[in-house]
């Protein structure tokens, strides 16, 4: 039996599964913020990974193909993320991780008035991302990405 916050994302539309996944692309850098202000180098490794695997995630379902510029952007996006965030792990910088965290938010929004905008079809192509291929959340965290594909 599945937790309640897989049974949600069960019913999610593709838009509410890139929505969740910038969730935890959030709260993972939060996480990586905790530990920086705890001074656990090995916690913000660990927070800071899954990030970016949930970043990789979503770059690599980009359908560049039907796509077009939202898919170009997008992923010029993430390649963009992926070395702030990688830039701040390595400053141990919780003022670089807040930044990180404002340009991701401010995507994650941008995601949200897709969702709420049915003439937005072009920025859901890009990232069609079938149920089966999301990311399996348990217990708040997202699996490893070796269980990502179903």
């Amino acid at each position: 039996m599945g937790s309640y916050r897989e049974h949600v994302l069960d019913g999610a539309s593709a838009v509410e599964l890139v929505v969740a996944l910038y969730d935890g692309i959030i709260r993972f850098l939060y996480a990586a913020i905790a530990a920086v202000e705890r001074g656990d180098a090995e916690e913000r490794r660990v927070a800071v990974k899954r990030a970016l695997d949930i970043i990789i995630h979503l770059q690599a379902r980009l359908r560049m193909d039907v796509g077009g510029r939202p898919a170009q952007a997008l992923s010029e996006f993430y390649a963009a993320i992926f070395a702030q965030i990688l830039q701040a792990s390595q400053a141990a910088s919780k003022a670089k991780f807040e930044k990180a965290i404002a340009c991701v938010r401010n995507v994650r929004e941008a995601w949200r008035q897709v969702a709420r905008d049915p003439e937005a079809k072009a920025w859901v192509k890009a990232a069609e991302m079938p149920l089966r291929s999301q990311p399996a959340v348990q217990g708040g965290e997202t699996a490893s990405s070796s269980s990502w594909m179903a």
